[in-house]
């Protein structure tokens, strides 16, 4: 992995935050990573702090005293380098299956990023074994479940740290699994000796939530544009109307988001034969139904809601968080920073939000498939109803993600089970909900991603009239892909797979943006 990223130019790990951009370079593309020299300069001289309260013959919490309930006890020199070391072995205490690798990526970079601001008291060494691994692409085994989201992510980090020090399963650039000591080894490292305080500085963080927050939002920003666009489809299939989309309309309610959304679909939809066919004083109908002309609405206030948890993100990557921490002045003092209530409730907003935004869209894939409703088209949107089935059962699949979104909403930051004998009374289950959103944003995927082959089929069938420049672009991305279009039934899953390809790798939306620009 060193060779691989050579060439590249390291994201620079300093006292200041990592940028979301910083996060995903190296959490997905394995872009190296380095320390800053102030960044060095800063750790050891904190680090001077905690060796000189070493000696005290006053108890300081991390230093020279247990952890948690077990706090009350002073522990002599000689067993604190056991300490820390039994600390991380009894934390690392995940189970149920491995977080995926570039959620363990992500948590390692951001626990960094706190070593880096000096404010942890650990040595250099320890803060650069984490550069190392990282650009060895060396990847801890770390489990779903052992976070209560509060004294940070601790058994996630603790299965990070143990692998610094020698001991336990990793995976190698390579996806195979290793013994910690032997991929060290072999990649010419040397596994951390842990001295006061250290143990608990590597595991006393948000790092996980934070981590996997940052990735969401890059995807929900990309997803929720997409979902303009699956919905710009599904109107102009549907025989909708673009007037509602009005700018004049939607500074009525100056919301941002829904503003933004609002410009998406004019922009998407601009210039469809397809809706030129029906701009007539003879079309009847007086307004669409809610699924059609409140999308703005809807995916505006996702987009404000993504704009808010950002804002929270931002801040939390600006922190440093960790108990105790060594002020700007010297002072090693405990705190409550760790509590991960600040992202766990934005974590929780994002689950609700993408549960709508899908369940909207799939409103809309229905109305195709209900002849009462779609204007025209064959039911389900099958070549000869009754012999083929058509699309009927993609919404099945479509329903049943949404369904399984609903319950994902339920949110997980009202929830709390004291622990630690009590000392640790209240706690955030941040990891839980972050883990419940990685999830959600899959499903919303799909769901959009089976609008997009419904909302294909349905424009296609509208032949011989066209559809607008920006979605005939879309449903060049599907043909291209293999999609075969309308015409009896075949196996339906592989269609699926490709549109919900062309949603997930981005191929769909830049095609779009060749035609439209750069979309909001």
């Amino acid at each position: 992995m060193s060779g691989m990223t050579a060439e590249r130019t390291p994201v620079q790990v300093g006292r200041g935050p990592l940028s979301f951009d910083d996060v995903v370079a190296v959490a997905r593309h394995d872009a190296p990573v380095a320390l800053t020299q102030d960044s060095v300069d800063e750790i050891a001289r904190s680090r001077t702090v905690v060796e000189g309260l070493a000696g005290d013959t006053i108890p300081h919490y991390g230093v020279s005293t247990g952890f948690g309930a077990l706090a009350t006890r002073h522990i002599p020199t000689e067993l604190r380098a056991q300490l820390q070391r039994s600390l991380v072995r009894s934390h690392a205490a995940g189970s149920g299956p491995e977080v995926e690798r570039e959620v363990v990526r992500a948590l390692m970079l951001l626990r960094l990023s706190t070593l880096a601001t000096g404010r942890t008291g650990v040595k250099v060494s320890t803060a650069q074994a984490y550069v190392d691994l990282l650009n060895a692409g060396i990847t801890p085994v770390v489990h779903e479940y052992g976070s209560l989201g509060c004294s940070g992510d601790l058994a996630p980090l603790a299965h990070c740290a143990l692998a610094l020090m020698g001991e336990g399963p990793v995976r190698l650039p390579s996806g195979d699994l290793a013994d910690a000591g032997d991929a060290l080894r072999e990649a010419g490292l040397t596994p951390i000796t842990l001295e006061e305080k250290e143990g608990l500085a590597l595991i006393n963080g948000t790092d996980g939530m934070l981590g996997m927050l940052v990735l969401a939002i890059t995807d929900l920003r990309a997803l929720l544009t997409v979902a303009d666009i699956s919905a710009a489809m599904s109107v102009e299939g549907l025989l909708g109307t673009d007037n509602v989309f009005a700018a004049d309309l939607h500074e009525l309610r100056p919301h941002p988001g829904q503003g933004d959304s609002a410009y998406n679909l004019r922009t998407v939809l601009a210039d469809s034969p397809i809706r030129e066919s029906h701009r007539t004083e003879a079309c009847t109908r007086v307004q669409d139904a809610y699924s059609l002309r409140c999308a703005p609405q809807v995916a505006g206030g996702a987009r404000d809601t993504v704009a808010h948890a950002t804002l929270v993100a931002t801040r939390e990557l600006a922190a440093a968080v960790d108990n105790p921490v060594v002020t700007l002045d010297g002072r090693v003092e405990s705190n409550g920073n760790f509590h991960g209530a600040p992202v766990a409730y934005v974590l929780d907003f994002l689950a609700i939000v993408a549960a709508d935004v899908a369940s909207m869209s799939e409103r809309r894939t229905d109305r195709f498939l209900d002849k009462a409703r779609s204007h025209g088209l064959n039911p389900f949107l099958a070549d000869d109803p009754g012999v083929d089935s058509g699309h009927m059962i993609a919404q099945y699949t479509q329903a049943a993600i949404v369904s399984e979104m609903k319950r994902l909403a339920v949110p997980a930051s009202v929830d709390s089970i004291p622990s630690s004998a009590m000392q640790e009374d209240h706690v955030s289950m941040g990891w839980s909900a972050a883990r419940k959103l990685r999830r959600s944003v899959d499903a919303l995927t799909r769901v959009l991603a089976i609008e997009v082959l419904t909302a294909a089929r349905g424009i296609e069938l509208r032949s011989p009239l066209e559809p607008a420049p920006a979605t005939g672009a879309a449903i060049q991305v599907l043909r291209d892909a293999g999609w075969e279009g309308p015409g009896r039934d075949r196996f339906l899953a592989p269609d699926i797979a490709l549109a919900h390809d062309a949603v997930a790798s981005g191929r769909l939306l830049a095609a779009v943006e060749q035609v439209t620009g750069p979309l909001r």
